[in-house]
């Protein structure tokens, strides 16, 4: 889906859409959409349009989705939220097939569009491909390879189109959204949920969903047009391209990152209350706060530094803290500063308790993680009602 020929291939079908001069009858416009895979980027499905004139001997596959692995400062620019995604066109026979090879299922649906909104679909596509235009910068929520395709339809078709009203009264948020995709992959689960901030709370309308592609299937498919008196559905009934059973994906139950951080957790516990020397604790601190440092420098970046507005206001910034590189530093210097220690400790507390009180609302995982931090911090710091406080003086 997201290969590197792609980009070569859209510049040599740029010219395509110079073509479409005037509507075609018999051009026929689908909407496509594809089965989750099970690598990272394919888990949520994908959505591309499919144009096929018979006059022009044409099938082709208009693909929001497609970047450019080669991009200087590649990862740099994804975390930054500057990668730029782009407009790839190519014959839908070539598209198909690299879903053939993942064993994902294909879907199409015709799109009801009269001469006028296909003449008007045509020359935004156009104006797509200009190379000003062609590029844009990706947001996962509100602009991607399905948002893209709702959004040229409504522009095509104008205020004809109209959406059913949003009847239910448990309308989801974007994060539970993404969280139905991520269920079979704990550990990325974890991550996306370490980054995500307070604005993927958000309710999401019937409009904002159709950012996954199988929402913007259903939405366009409940989608009607006023044409002339009468009312039509946006899409035809469903045909299936390519049909293969879903990926079964197993998570052995000892793998899950709640698990293995709480064994983790038991470990670290044990550990504290037997070895009471100062050296060998500060050499297990020096492996664990660097870990923990790292954590806190990501959420410095993702609140205060990346344009991606989903990451800012992340509220896991309270218990990964930038505190704990001052208590880095302390160990690392071997100096008593047991102020920054006891406030790393406070701040996790009030996370867990928080976490606790709200418990469905974020990841279980970081219980044990926010544990550990609260118990290796009560060694250095100092309060005197703690068992597990080291004797400092040998400092």
């Amino acid at each position: 889906m997201l290969r590197n020929y792609l980009i070569t291939i859209t510049l040599l079908f740029s010219c395509v859409l110079n073509l479409f001069s005037q509507a075609d009858d018999e051009v026929e416009v689908f909407l496509v959409t594809c089965g989750p895979g099970t690598e990272v980027y394919s888990i949520y499905g994908h959505s591309a349009l499919r144009i096929i004139n018979p006059s022009e001997g044409s099938d082709l596959a208009y693909n929001w989705g497609v970047f450019d692995f080669a991009t200087p400062n590649f990862a740099w620019k994804f975390a930054k939220g500057r990668l730029e995604y782009m407009l790839g066109v190519y014959p839908f026979e070539r598209f198909i097939q690299e879903y053939f090879f993942e064993e994902r299922s294909v879907y199409q649906q015709k799109v009801n569009l009269s001469p006028d909104e296909l003449e008007t679909l045509f020359a935004l596509l156009k104006e797509n491909m200009k190379p000003e235009n062609i590029k844009y910068k990706y947001d996962f929520f509100y602009d991607d390879c399905s948002t893209r395709i709702r959004d040229i339809l409504e522009k095509a078709i104008g205020d004809k189109l109209t959406y059913p009203p949003e009847t239910s009264l448990d309308i989801p948020t974007f994060r539970e959204l993404v969280k139905e995709y991520q269920e079979h992959f704990p550990w990325l689960q974890m991550g996306i949920d370490l980054l995500l901030g307070m604005p993927s709370y958000k309710k999401a309308s019937f409009r904002d969903r159709m950012f996954l592609p199988f929402d913007l299937q259903e939405g366009l498919t409940d989608a009607v047009v006023n044409r002339n008196g009468e009312t039509v559905t946006l899409l035809q009934n469903t045909e299936t391209l390519l049909e293969f059973d879903p990926p079964e994906i197993k998570t052995p139950f000892l793998t899950k990152p709640a698990i293995i951080f709480s064994l983790l957790l038991i470990v670290i516990i044990i550990m504290s209350g037997t070895i009471r020397s100062i050296k060998p604790n500060r050499i297990i601190d020096m492996i664990i706060f660097p870990i923990y440092s790292v954590l806190a420098i990501m959420m410095i970046f993702f609140n205060f530094f990346s344009e991606h507005p989903q990451l800012n206001w992340n509220l896991n910034i309270i218990w990964l803290n930038p505190f704990i590189l001052l208590c880095l530093t302390s160990l690392v210097l071997n100096k008593d500063w047991y102020i920054w220690f006891r406030i790393v400790f406070s701040l996790a507390l009030i996370a867990l308790i928080a976490q606790l009180v709200f418990l469905n609302t974020f990841n279980i995982a970081f219980i044990p993680l926010e544990l550990l931090l609260i118990v290796r911090c009560s060694l250095w710091a100092e309060f005197s009602w703690n068992p597990l406080s080291l004797n400092l003086t040998e400092l």
